[in-house]
Protein backbone atom coordinates (compact mmCIF):
# COMPACT_ATOMS: atom_id res chain seq x y z
CA UNK A 1 0.00 0.00 0.00
CA UNK A 2 2.76 2.49 0.95
CA UNK A 3 4.96 1.67 -2.04
CA UNK A 4 1.94 1.69 -4.36
CA UNK A 5 1.00 5.21 -3.20
CA UNK A 6 4.59 6.46 -3.59
CA UNK A 7 4.89 4.88 -7.03
CA UNK A 8 1.65 6.49 -8.24
CA UNK A 9 2.61 9.91 -6.89
CA UNK A 10 6.03 9.78 -8.54
CA UNK A 11 4.32 9.27 -11.90
CA UNK A 12 2.23 12.40 -11.24
CA UNK A 13 5.27 14.53 -10.38
CA UNK A 14 7.89 13.35 -12.86
CA UNK A 15 6.51 15.44 -15.75
CA UNK A 16 5.78 18.51 -13.61
CA UNK A 17 8.33 21.22 -14.55
CA UNK A 18 7.85 22.88 -11.13
CA UNK A 19 9.11 19.75 -9.35
CA UNK A 20 12.85 19.13 -9.68
CA UNK A 21 12.58 15.36 -9.30
CA UNK A 22 15.05 12.93 -10.93
CA UNK A 23 13.84 10.92 -13.91
CA UNK A 24 14.35 7.18 -14.31
CA UNK A 25 18.06 6.35 -14.25
CA UNK A 26 19.12 9.47 -12.34
CA UNK A 27 19.46 10.42 -8.68
CA UNK A 28 20.08 13.52 -6.60
CA UNK A 29 23.57 13.42 -5.03
CA UNK A 30 25.70 15.73 -2.92
CA UNK A 31 28.57 17.05 -5.05
CA UNK A 32 31.47 19.13 -3.79
CA UNK A 33 33.68 19.92 -6.87
CA UNK A 34 33.54 20.19 -10.65
CA UNK A 35 36.34 19.58 -13.16
CA UNK A 36 36.41 22.01 -16.10
CA UNK A 37 37.79 20.32 -19.23
CA UNK A 38 38.64 21.60 -22.67
CA UNK A 39 37.58 19.51 -25.74
CA UNK A 40 40.99 17.80 -25.72
CA UNK A 41 40.41 16.50 -22.15
CA UNK A 42 42.87 18.81 -20.38
CA UNK A 43 41.93 19.82 -16.83
CA UNK A 44 41.67 23.62 -16.90
CA UNK A 45 40.14 24.37 -13.51
CA UNK A 46 38.76 22.78 -10.32
CA UNK A 47 35.72 24.66 -8.94
CA UNK A 48 34.34 24.33 -5.42
CA UNK A 49 30.54 23.91 -5.61
CA UNK A 50 29.91 24.18 -1.87
CA UNK A 51 28.13 27.22 -0.45
CA UNK A 52 29.40 29.67 2.18
CA UNK A 53 28.45 27.20 4.92
CA UNK A 54 30.45 24.48 3.15
CA UNK A 55 27.27 22.55 2.38
CA UNK A 56 27.44 20.36 -0.72
CA UNK A 57 25.49 21.17 -3.86
CA UNK A 58 22.65 18.79 -4.74
CA UNK A 59 22.95 17.76 -8.37
CA UNK A 60 20.84 15.35 -10.43
CA UNK A 61 23.37 12.88 -11.85
CA UNK A 62 23.31 9.38 -13.41
CA UNK A 63 21.99 7.07 -10.70
CA UNK A 64 24.66 6.03 -8.20
CA UNK A 65 25.33 2.36 -7.65
CA UNK A 66 24.76 0.77 -4.25
CA UNK A 67 28.07 -0.32 -2.76
CA UNK A 68 29.61 -1.04 0.63
CA UNK A 69 33.08 -2.57 0.23
CA UNK A 70 32.62 -3.77 -3.34
CA UNK A 71 34.24 -1.92 -6.24
CA UNK A 72 31.63 -0.41 -8.57
CA UNK A 73 32.02 2.87 -10.46
CA UNK A 74 29.44 5.58 -11.08
CA UNK A 75 29.00 7.31 -14.42
CA UNK A 76 30.32 10.90 -14.69
CA UNK A 77 29.95 11.57 -10.95
CA UNK A 78 32.07 9.82 -8.35
CA UNK A 79 34.57 10.43 -5.57
CA UNK A 80 38.30 10.98 -6.04
CA UNK A 81 39.04 7.35 -5.27
CA UNK A 82 37.42 6.43 -8.59
CA UNK A 83 37.95 9.60 -10.68
CA UNK A 84 41.63 10.08 -9.74
CA UNK A 85 42.53 6.71 -8.30
CA UNK A 86 43.58 8.37 -5.06
CA UNK A 87 41.78 8.99 -1.81
CA UNK A 88 42.88 10.85 1.31
CA UNK A 89 46.23 9.73 2.69
CA UNK A 90 44.65 8.69 6.00
CA UNK A 91 42.20 6.39 4.25
CA UNK A 92 44.93 4.84 2.10
CA UNK A 93 46.77 3.79 5.26
CA UNK A 94 43.62 2.18 6.64
CA UNK A 95 42.71 0.29 3.47
CA UNK A 96 43.82 -3.33 3.74
CA UNK A 97 44.42 -3.56 -0.02
CA UNK A 98 47.07 -0.93 -0.94
CA UNK A 99 46.25 -1.37 -4.63
CA UNK A 100 42.57 -0.45 -4.16
CA UNK A 101 43.08 2.99 -5.72
CA UNK A 102 44.37 1.42 -8.93
CA UNK A 103 41.43 -0.98 -9.01
CA UNK A 104 38.80 1.72 -8.50
CA UNK A 105 40.33 3.96 -11.18
CA UNK A 106 40.53 1.02 -13.58
CA UNK A 107 36.83 0.26 -12.97
CA UNK A 108 35.93 3.94 -13.52
CA UNK A 109 37.90 3.97 -16.79
CA UNK A 110 36.34 0.71 -17.98
CA UNK A 111 32.77 1.88 -17.35
CA UNK A 112 33.22 5.16 -19.22
CA UNK A 113 34.80 3.51 -22.25
CA UNK A 114 32.06 0.89 -22.28
CA UNK A 115 29.34 3.57 -22.41
CA UNK A 116 31.13 6.37 -24.26
CA UNK A 117 33.22 4.70 -26.96
CA UNK A 118 30.32 4.32 -29.36
CA UNK A 119 28.84 7.82 -29.16
CA UNK A 120 29.82 11.00 -30.94
CA UNK A 121 29.80 13.72 -28.31
CA UNK A 122 32.49 16.31 -27.68
CA UNK A 123 31.86 16.26 -23.93
CA UNK A 124 32.12 12.49 -23.63
CA UNK A 125 35.27 12.44 -25.73
CA UNK A 126 36.80 15.09 -23.43
CA UNK A 127 36.11 12.94 -20.36
CA UNK A 128 37.58 9.83 -22.03
CA UNK A 129 40.69 11.79 -23.05
CA UNK A 130 41.09 13.06 -19.49
CA UNK A 131 40.77 9.54 -18.04
CA UNK A 132 43.20 8.06 -20.60
CA UNK A 133 45.82 10.72 -19.90
CA UNK A 134 45.48 10.67 -16.11
CA UNK A 135 48.01 8.79 -14.00
CA UNK A 136 47.19 8.48 -10.28
CA UNK A 137 50.91 8.57 -9.50
CA UNK A 138 51.14 12.10 -10.94
CA UNK A 139 48.68 13.61 -8.49
CA UNK A 140 51.40 15.57 -6.65
CA UNK A 141 52.36 17.44 -9.84
CA UNK A 142 48.80 18.27 -10.93
CA UNK A 143 46.67 21.29 -10.05
CA UNK A 144 44.60 19.02 -7.78
CA UNK A 145 47.46 18.75 -5.29
CA UNK A 146 47.24 22.39 -4.13
CA UNK A 147 43.71 21.78 -2.81
CA UNK A 148 44.08 18.08 -2.06
CA UNK A 149 43.04 18.39 1.60
CA UNK A 150 39.71 19.84 0.45
CA UNK A 151 39.35 17.73 -2.68
CA UNK A 152 40.20 14.28 -1.30
CA UNK A 153 37.19 11.93 -0.97
CA UNK A 154 34.86 14.57 -2.51
CA UNK A 155 32.41 13.83 -5.30
CA UNK A 156 33.24 15.30 -8.70
CA UNK A 157 31.25 16.13 -11.83
CA UNK A 158 32.56 17.24 -15.25
CA UNK A 159 31.82 20.31 -17.34
CA UNK A 160 33.18 21.59 -20.65
CA UNK A 161 34.80 25.00 -20.67
CA UNK A 162 32.38 27.83 -21.59
CA UNK A 163 29.32 25.60 -21.04
CA UNK A 164 26.83 25.92 -18.19
CA UNK A 165 25.45 22.38 -18.25
CA UNK A 166 27.37 19.37 -16.99
CA UNK A 167 28.59 16.76 -19.42
CA UNK A 168 26.16 14.17 -18.05
CA UNK A 169 23.31 16.56 -19.00
CA UNK A 170 24.21 16.57 -22.72
CA UNK A 171 21.39 14.80 -24.69
CA UNK A 172 23.61 12.24 -26.44
CA UNK A 173 25.35 11.32 -23.19
CA UNK A 174 22.02 10.99 -21.34
CA UNK A 175 20.66 8.72 -24.08
CA UNK A 176 23.76 6.49 -23.97
CA UNK A 177 23.55 6.26 -20.17
CA UNK A 178 19.85 5.29 -20.23
CA UNK A 179 20.52 2.55 -22.81
CA UNK A 180 23.20 1.14 -20.53
CA UNK A 181 21.00 1.58 -17.42
CA UNK A 182 18.10 -0.35 -18.92
CA UNK A 183 20.41 -3.11 -20.12
CA UNK A 184 21.27 -3.88 -16.49
CA UNK A 185 17.71 -4.99 -15.61
CA UNK A 186 17.55 -8.12 -13.53
CA UNK A 187 17.16 -11.44 -15.34
CA UNK A 188 14.82 -12.63 -12.60
CA UNK A 189 11.23 -12.10 -13.67
CA UNK A 190 8.19 -12.37 -11.41
CA UNK A 191 4.86 -10.70 -10.75
CA UNK A 192 5.52 -7.24 -9.32
CA UNK A 193 3.59 -6.57 -6.10
CA UNK A 194 3.03 -2.96 -7.19
CA UNK A 195 2.12 -3.17 -10.89
CA UNK A 196 0.84 -6.76 -11.02
CA UNK A 197 2.89 -7.36 -14.18
CA UNK A 198 5.44 -10.11 -14.77
CA UNK A 199 8.59 -8.09 -15.16
CA UNK A 200 12.26 -7.81 -14.12
CA UNK A 201 12.51 -7.69 -10.33
CA UNK A 202 14.95 -5.44 -8.46
CA UNK A 203 17.61 -7.43 -6.60
CA UNK A 204 18.61 -4.49 -4.34
CA UNK A 205 16.58 -1.40 -3.49
CA UNK A 206 18.06 2.08 -3.47
CA UNK A 207 18.85 3.48 -0.03
CA UNK A 208 16.61 6.07 1.61
CA UNK A 209 18.55 9.08 2.89
CA UNK A 210 17.40 11.87 5.17
CA UNK A 211 15.71 9.93 7.98
CA UNK A 212 17.03 11.38 11.24
CA UNK A 213 19.53 9.17 13.14
CA UNK A 214 19.71 6.62 10.33
CA UNK A 215 23.04 5.80 8.67
CA UNK A 216 24.54 8.57 6.54
CA UNK A 217 24.84 6.21 3.58
CA UNK A 218 21.10 5.58 3.78
CA UNK A 219 18.81 2.81 5.00
CA UNK A 220 16.32 0.43 3.42
CA UNK A 221 12.62 -0.19 3.82
CA UNK A 222 12.90 -3.52 2.00
CA UNK A 223 16.00 -5.60 2.68
CA UNK A 224 16.53 -9.34 3.15
CA UNK A 225 20.27 -9.77 3.73
CA UNK A 226 20.22 -12.76 6.09
CA UNK A 227 18.86 -16.31 5.64
CA UNK A 228 16.39 -15.77 8.50
CA UNK A 229 14.59 -13.11 6.44
CA UNK A 230 14.28 -15.27 3.32
CA UNK A 231 11.82 -17.94 2.25
CA UNK A 232 11.24 -20.40 -0.60
CA UNK A 233 14.97 -20.32 -1.47
CA UNK A 234 14.70 -16.70 -2.61
CA UNK A 235 17.50 -14.24 -1.88
CA UNK A 236 17.68 -10.54 -1.04
CA UNK A 237 14.75 -8.42 -2.28
CA UNK A 238 13.35 -11.20 -4.45
CA UNK A 239 11.41 -12.13 -1.28
CA UNK A 240 9.35 -8.97 -1.86
CA UNK A 241 9.17 -8.83 -5.67
CA UNK A 242 9.04 -5.24 -6.91
CA UNK A 243 9.98 -4.22 -10.42
CA UNK A 244 13.08 -2.17 -11.20
CA UNK A 245 10.94 0.79 -12.29
CA UNK A 246 8.60 0.71 -9.25
CA UNK A 247 11.64 0.40 -6.97
CA UNK A 248 13.22 3.44 -8.59
CA UNK A 249 9.97 5.41 -8.40
CA UNK A 250 9.24 4.91 -4.70
CA UNK A 251 12.85 5.35 -3.50
CA UNK A 252 13.35 8.47 -5.65
CA UNK A 253 10.15 10.08 -4.38
CA UNK A 254 10.97 9.32 -0.73
CA UNK A 255 14.45 10.79 -1.12
CA UNK A 256 12.88 13.82 -2.80
CA UNK A 257 10.52 14.33 0.15
CA UNK A 258 13.37 13.83 2.64
CA UNK A 259 15.78 16.35 1.13
CA UNK A 260 16.98 19.08 3.49
CA UNK A 261 14.89 21.94 2.08
CA UNK A 262 11.70 19.89 1.74
CA UNK A 263 8.45 21.45 2.96
CA UNK A 264 6.81 18.02 3.00
CA UNK A 265 8.65 16.51 5.94
CA UNK A 266 8.58 17.12 9.67
CA UNK A 267 10.24 15.51 12.69
CA UNK A 268 7.89 14.01 15.30
CA UNK A 269 9.84 12.32 18.10
CA UNK A 270 12.11 9.78 16.43
CA UNK A 271 9.85 9.57 13.37
CA UNK A 272 10.77 11.54 10.26
CA UNK A 273 7.34 12.16 8.76
CA UNK A 274 6.52 12.91 5.12
CA UNK A 275 3.13 13.80 3.67
CA UNK A 276 1.61 14.33 0.24
CA UNK A 277 -1.71 14.55 -1.57
CA UNK A 278 -2.93 13.21 -4.90
CA UNK A 279 -2.86 16.74 -6.32
CA UNK A 280 -2.00 20.31 -5.39
CA UNK A 281 -3.77 21.60 -2.27
CA UNK A 282 -3.15 24.53 0.11
CA UNK A 283 -2.85 22.23 3.12
CA UNK A 284 0.50 20.90 1.84
CA UNK A 285 1.98 24.37 2.31
CA UNK A 286 0.56 24.67 5.84
CA UNK A 287 1.03 21.22 7.36
CA UNK A 288 4.75 21.54 8.18
CA UNK A 289 4.10 24.77 10.10
CA UNK A 290 1.08 23.21 11.81
CA UNK A 291 2.87 20.10 13.03
CA UNK A 292 6.25 21.69 13.75
CA UNK A 293 6.08 25.51 13.82
CA UNK A 294 9.79 26.06 14.46
CA UNK A 295 10.32 27.34 10.92
CA UNK A 296 7.27 29.37 9.98
CA UNK A 297 6.77 29.93 6.26
CA UNK A 298 6.34 33.46 4.85
CA UNK A 299 2.58 32.91 4.43
CA UNK A 300 1.72 33.56 8.10
CA UNK A 301 -1.60 35.23 7.30
CA UNK A 302 -2.85 32.30 5.22
CA UNK A 303 -1.72 29.85 7.89
CA UNK A 304 -3.54 31.73 10.66
CA UNK A 305 -6.76 31.99 8.65
CA UNK A 306 -6.62 28.25 7.95
CA UNK A 307 -5.98 27.37 11.61
CA UNK A 308 -8.68 29.69 12.91
CA UNK A 309 -11.19 28.18 10.49
CA UNK A 310 -10.44 24.54 11.27
CA UNK A 311 -10.27 25.16 15.04
CA UNK A 312 -13.61 26.98 15.11
CA UNK A 313 -15.31 24.29 13.02
CA UNK A 314 -15.63 26.46 9.90
CA UNK A 315 -14.76 25.16 6.46
CA UNK A 316 -11.31 26.45 5.39
CA UNK A 317 -10.58 27.61 1.86
CA UNK A 318 -9.19 24.51 0.13
CA UNK A 319 -9.81 25.53 -3.49
CA UNK A 320 -12.00 22.53 -4.28
CA UNK A 321 -9.36 19.97 -3.24
CA UNK A 322 -11.35 18.57 -0.28
CA UNK A 323 -11.82 15.10 -1.78
CA UNK A 324 -8.20 14.51 -2.76
CA UNK A 325 -6.54 11.58 -1.00
CA UNK A 326 -3.97 12.58 1.61
CA UNK A 327 -1.09 10.39 2.84
CA UNK A 328 1.13 10.64 5.93
CA UNK A 329 4.10 8.32 6.47
CA UNK A 330 6.31 8.21 9.58
CA UNK A 331 9.72 6.49 9.32
CA UNK A 332 12.12 5.76 12.18
CA UNK A 333 15.66 4.31 12.04
CA UNK A 334 16.34 0.69 12.91
CA UNK A 335 20.04 -0.10 12.28
CA UNK A 336 20.46 -0.39 8.48
CA UNK A 337 16.70 -0.51 7.98
CA UNK A 338 13.76 1.83 8.37
CA UNK A 339 10.68 1.04 10.43
CA UNK A 340 7.25 2.38 9.50
CA UNK A 341 6.20 4.20 12.69
CA UNK A 342 2.78 5.13 11.28
CA UNK A 343 0.94 5.21 7.96
CA UNK A 344 -2.31 7.09 7.50
CA UNK A 345 -4.52 7.50 4.43
CA UNK A 346 -7.25 10.12 4.51
CA UNK A 347 -8.68 12.98 2.47
CA UNK A 348 -7.76 16.66 2.53
CA UNK A 349 -11.15 17.51 4.06
CA UNK A 350 -10.90 14.81 6.74
CA UNK A 351 -7.34 15.69 7.72
CA UNK A 352 -8.31 19.38 7.97
CA UNK A 353 -11.22 18.55 10.29
CA UNK A 354 -9.06 16.28 12.45
CA UNK A 355 -6.40 18.99 12.82
CA UNK A 356 -9.12 21.49 13.68
CA UNK A 357 -10.53 19.16 16.34
CA UNK A 358 -7.03 18.72 17.79
CA UNK A 359 -6.47 22.47 18.21
CA UNK A 360 -9.99 22.96 19.52
CA UNK A 361 -9.36 20.31 22.19
CA UNK A 362 -6.04 21.93 23.10
CA UNK A 363 -7.45 25.45 23.31
CA UNK A 364 -7.12 26.98 26.80
CA UNK A 365 -6.58 30.46 28.26
CA UNK A 366 -2.92 31.45 27.95
CA UNK A 367 -0.82 32.94 30.75
CA UNK A 368 1.05 35.26 28.37
CA UNK A 369 -0.71 35.72 25.05
CA UNK A 370 2.22 37.48 23.42
CA UNK A 371 4.75 34.78 24.34
CA UNK A 372 2.90 31.48 24.22
CA UNK A 373 1.79 29.78 20.96
CA UNK A 374 -1.91 29.77 20.26
CA UNK A 375 -1.45 26.74 18.00
CA UNK A 376 1.35 24.67 19.57
CA UNK A 377 3.01 22.09 17.34
CA UNK A 378 3.43 18.44 18.26
CA UNK A 379 7.13 18.97 18.88
CA UNK A 380 6.44 21.74 21.41
CA UNK A 381 3.83 19.61 23.19
CA UNK A 382 6.03 16.53 23.39
CA UNK A 383 8.92 18.56 24.81
CA UNK A 384 7.00 19.30 28.01
CA UNK A 385 6.44 15.57 28.60
CA UNK A 386 10.17 14.76 28.43
CA UNK A 387 12.68 14.69 31.30
CA UNK A 388 14.51 18.05 31.40
CA UNK A 389 12.60 19.00 28.24
CA UNK A 390 15.24 17.29 26.08
CA UNK A 391 14.23 15.97 22.68
CA UNK A 392 16.29 12.79 23.22
CA UNK A 393 14.06 11.94 26.20
CA UNK A 394 10.82 12.07 24.20
CA UNK A 395 9.30 8.61 24.04
CA UNK A 396 9.18 7.52 20.36
CA UNK A 397 6.20 5.27 21.09
CA UNK A 398 4.34 8.18 22.69
CA UNK A 399 5.13 10.49 19.76
CA UNK A 400 3.75 7.94 17.28
CA UNK A 401 0.62 7.35 19.39
CA UNK A 402 -0.10 11.08 19.72
CA UNK A 403 0.30 11.58 15.99
CA UNK A 404 -2.08 8.70 15.33
CA UNK A 405 -4.67 10.18 17.70
CA UNK A 406 -4.49 13.56 15.94
CA UNK A 407 -4.91 12.02 12.50
CA UNK A 408 -7.74 9.63 13.42
CA UNK A 409 -9.56 11.67 16.09
CA UNK A 410 -9.14 8.83 18.61
CA UNK A 411 -8.56 9.32 22.34
CA UNK A 412 -5.04 10.51 23.12
CA UNK A 413 -2.92 7.76 24.67
CA UNK A 414 -3.11 7.43 28.45
CA UNK A 415 0.69 7.51 28.46
CA UNK A 416 0.41 11.18 27.41
CA UNK A 417 -1.46 12.04 30.61
CA UNK A 418 0.92 9.91 32.70
CA UNK A 419 4.03 11.56 31.25
CA UNK A 420 2.57 15.06 31.66
CA UNK A 421 1.58 14.52 35.30
CA UNK A 422 4.97 12.99 36.09
CA UNK A 423 6.73 16.11 34.80
CA UNK A 424 4.34 18.37 36.75
CA UNK A 425 5.08 16.51 39.98
CA UNK A 426 8.83 16.52 39.28
CA UNK A 427 8.99 20.24 38.41
CA UNK A 428 5.98 21.56 40.40
CA UNK A 429 4.89 23.46 37.31
CA UNK A 430 1.64 22.99 35.43
CA UNK A 431 2.26 25.59 32.73
CA UNK A 432 0.29 26.47 29.62
CA UNK A 433 1.37 23.59 27.33
CA UNK A 434 0.89 20.94 30.00
CA UNK A 435 -2.55 22.34 30.78
CA UNK A 436 -3.33 22.12 27.04
CA UNK A 437 -2.39 18.45 26.95
CA UNK A 438 -4.37 17.54 30.06
CA UNK A 439 -7.45 19.43 28.88
CA UNK A 440 -7.27 17.82 25.42
CA UNK A 441 -6.88 14.33 26.88
CA UNK A 442 -9.78 14.69 29.33
CA UNK A 443 -12.05 16.46 26.85
CA UNK A 444 -11.56 13.88 24.11
CA UNK A 445 -11.95 11.02 26.60
CA UNK A 446 -15.22 12.47 27.92
CA UNK A 447 -16.49 12.98 24.37
CA UNK A 448 -15.65 9.43 23.30
CA UNK A 449 -17.32 8.02 26.43
CA UNK A 450 -20.20 10.53 26.17
CA UNK A 451 -19.68 11.78 29.71
CA UNK A 452 -20.40 15.51 29.74
CA UNK A 453 -19.71 15.83 33.49
CA UNK A 454 -16.01 15.24 32.74
CA UNK A 455 -15.76 17.94 30.06
CA UNK A 456 -13.50 20.91 30.78
CA UNK A 457 -13.46 24.36 29.24
CA UNK A 458 -10.92 27.03 28.37
CA UNK A 459 -11.34 29.09 31.56
CA UNK A 460 -12.38 28.67 35.19
CA UNK A 461 -15.70 26.88 35.66
CA UNK A 462 -17.15 27.63 39.12
CA UNK A 463 -20.07 25.29 38.46
CA UNK A 464 -17.89 22.21 38.02
CA UNK A 465 -18.24 19.96 41.07
CA UNK A 466 -15.58 17.38 40.20
CA UNK A 467 -13.53 16.61 43.34
CA UNK A 468 -10.19 16.75 41.52
CA UNK A 469 -11.03 20.09 39.90
CA UNK A 470 -12.25 21.59 43.21
CA UNK A 471 -9.15 20.42 45.07
CA UNK A 472 -6.92 21.98 42.40
CA UNK A 473 -8.79 25.26 42.75
CA UNK A 474 -8.49 25.11 46.54
CA UNK A 475 -4.75 24.45 46.34
CA UNK A 476 -4.30 27.52 44.12
CA UNK A 477 -6.20 29.73 46.60
CA UNK A 478 -4.17 28.42 49.54
CA UNK A 479 -0.96 29.12 47.64
CA UNK A 480 -2.14 32.69 46.89
CA UNK A 481 -2.90 33.26 50.58
CA UNK A 482 0.63 32.16 51.50
CA UNK A 483 2.24 34.38 48.84
CA UNK A 484 0.26 37.41 50.06
CA UNK A 485 1.17 36.72 53.67
CA UNK A 486 4.88 36.03 52.99
CA UNK A 487 5.92 38.10 49.95
CA UNK A 488 9.16 36.97 48.33
CA UNK A 489 9.18 33.53 49.99
CA UNK A 490 11.75 31.20 48.42
CA UNK A 491 9.40 28.22 48.49
CA UNK A 492 5.63 27.91 48.56
CA UNK A 493 3.24 25.09 49.34
CA UNK A 494 3.35 24.24 45.63
CA UNK A 495 7.07 23.45 45.84
CA UNK A 496 6.63 21.27 48.92
CA UNK A 497 3.19 19.71 48.67
CA UNK A 498 1.92 19.74 45.06
CA UNK A 499 2.72 16.07 44.36
CA UNK A 500 1.14 14.68 47.52
CA UNK A 501 -1.81 17.11 47.42
CA UNK A 502 -2.73 15.98 43.90
CA UNK A 503 -2.32 12.25 44.68
CA UNK A 504 -3.32 11.83 48.37
CA UNK A 505 -5.39 14.90 49.39
CA UNK A 506 -6.50 13.55 52.80
CA UNK A 507 -2.87 13.45 53.97
CA UNK A 508 -1.97 17.02 53.02
CA UNK A 509 -5.03 19.28 52.91
CA UNK A 510 -5.92 19.27 56.66
CA UNK A 511 -2.43 20.61 57.39
CA UNK A 512 -2.68 23.18 54.58
CA UNK A 513 -6.06 24.40 55.84
CA UNK A 514 -4.60 25.05 59.32
CA UNK A 515 -1.70 26.99 57.78
CA UNK A 516 -4.12 28.96 55.63
CA UNK A 517 -5.82 30.56 58.66
CA UNK A 518 -2.53 32.19 59.66
CA UNK A 519 -1.82 33.30 56.09
CA UNK A 520 -5.30 34.79 55.59
CA UNK A 521 -4.93 36.97 58.70
CA UNK A 522 -1.78 38.53 57.20
CA UNK A 523 -3.01 38.74 53.58
CA UNK A 524 -4.18 42.04 52.06
CA UNK A 525 -7.03 40.14 50.36
CA UNK A 526 -7.71 37.84 53.33
CA UNK A 527 -11.48 38.36 53.39
CA UNK A 528 -11.82 37.72 49.66
CA UNK A 529 -9.67 34.57 49.83
CA UNK A 530 -11.44 33.28 52.93
CA UNK A 531 -14.78 33.60 51.18
CA UNK A 532 -13.44 31.79 48.12
CA UNK A 533 -12.09 28.92 50.26
CA UNK A 534 -15.49 28.63 51.92
CA UNK A 535 -17.28 28.44 48.55
CA UNK A 536 -14.99 25.65 47.35
CA UNK A 537 -15.13 23.69 50.64
CA UNK A 538 -18.95 23.77 50.58
CA UNK A 539 -18.86 21.59 47.45
CA UNK A 540 -16.30 19.18 48.90
CA UNK A 541 -17.77 16.55 51.19
CA UNK A 542 -14.44 14.98 52.18
CA UNK A 543 -10.79 15.05 51.25
CA UNK A 544 -10.36 11.80 49.26
CA UNK A 545 -7.64 9.38 50.36
CA UNK A 546 -6.29 9.25 46.81
CA UNK A 547 -7.05 10.55 43.31
CA UNK A 548 -7.00 8.50 40.11
CA UNK A 549 -4.83 9.57 37.18
CA UNK A 550 -7.76 11.34 35.49
CA UNK A 551 -8.66 13.09 38.76
CA UNK A 552 -5.06 14.24 39.08
CA UNK A 553 -5.44 15.72 35.60
CA UNK A 554 -8.57 17.55 36.76
CA UNK A 555 -6.59 18.75 39.82
CA UNK A 556 -3.92 20.25 37.54
CA UNK A 557 -6.58 21.99 35.40
CA UNK A 558 -8.44 23.33 38.45
CA UNK A 559 -5.17 24.67 39.81
CA UNK A 560 -4.26 26.26 36.45
CA UNK A 561 -7.69 27.84 35.88
CA UNK A 562 -8.00 29.17 39.44
CA UNK A 563 -4.49 30.61 39.42
CA UNK A 564 -5.24 32.52 36.21
CA UNK A 565 -8.46 33.88 37.73
CA UNK A 566 -6.76 34.92 40.98
CA UNK A 567 -4.00 36.87 39.28
CA UNK A 568 -6.48 38.48 36.93
CA UNK A 569 -8.50 39.64 39.98
CA UNK A 570 -5.32 40.84 41.70
CA UNK A 571 -4.31 42.93 38.68
CA UNK A 572 -7.79 44.53 38.53
CA UNK A 573 -7.79 45.29 42.29
CA UNK A 574 -4.32 46.84 42.18
CA UNK A 575 -5.35 49.00 39.23
CA UNK A 576 -8.42 50.28 41.15
CA UNK A 577 -6.28 51.10 44.19
CA UNK A 578 -3.86 53.07 42.00
CA UNK A 579 -6.74 55.03 40.45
Amino acid sequence: MIIQALNDHYKQLKDNPQEDIPALGFSREKVQFEFILNPQGQLLQVNDLRDENRASKLVIVPEAVKRSVNIAANFLCDNTGYVLGRDSEDKEKEVKDPSRGKKTFKEFKYLHHKIGDNIEDIGMKAVLSFIDSWNPNNLETSMCWSIWKELASSKIVFRLDNERRYIHERPTVKEAWLDYYKSKDSEIKAFCLVTGKKISIARLHNSIKGVKNSQLTGADIISCNLPAFCSYAKEQSYNAPISEEAMFNYTTLLNYFLRKESRQKVQIGDATTVFWAEGETPIIGFLKDILDPREISPDVTGLRLFLEAVRDGRKPELSGTENLKFYILGLSPNAKRLSVRFWHVSTVDDISRKIGQHFSDLSIKRDFEDKQPEYPGIWQLLHVTAVQGKKDNISPVLAGSVMRSILTGAVYPRALLTATLERIRAEQDVGYLRACLIKAYLLRRSRIHKNKTKEVGMVLDKEKLDNGYLLGRLFAVLEKAQKDAIPGANTTIKDRFYGSASATPSVVFPQLMRLAQHHIQKSSFGTYLDKMIEEIICNLKIFPSHLSLEKQGMFALGYYHQKQELYKKTEKTEKKEEE
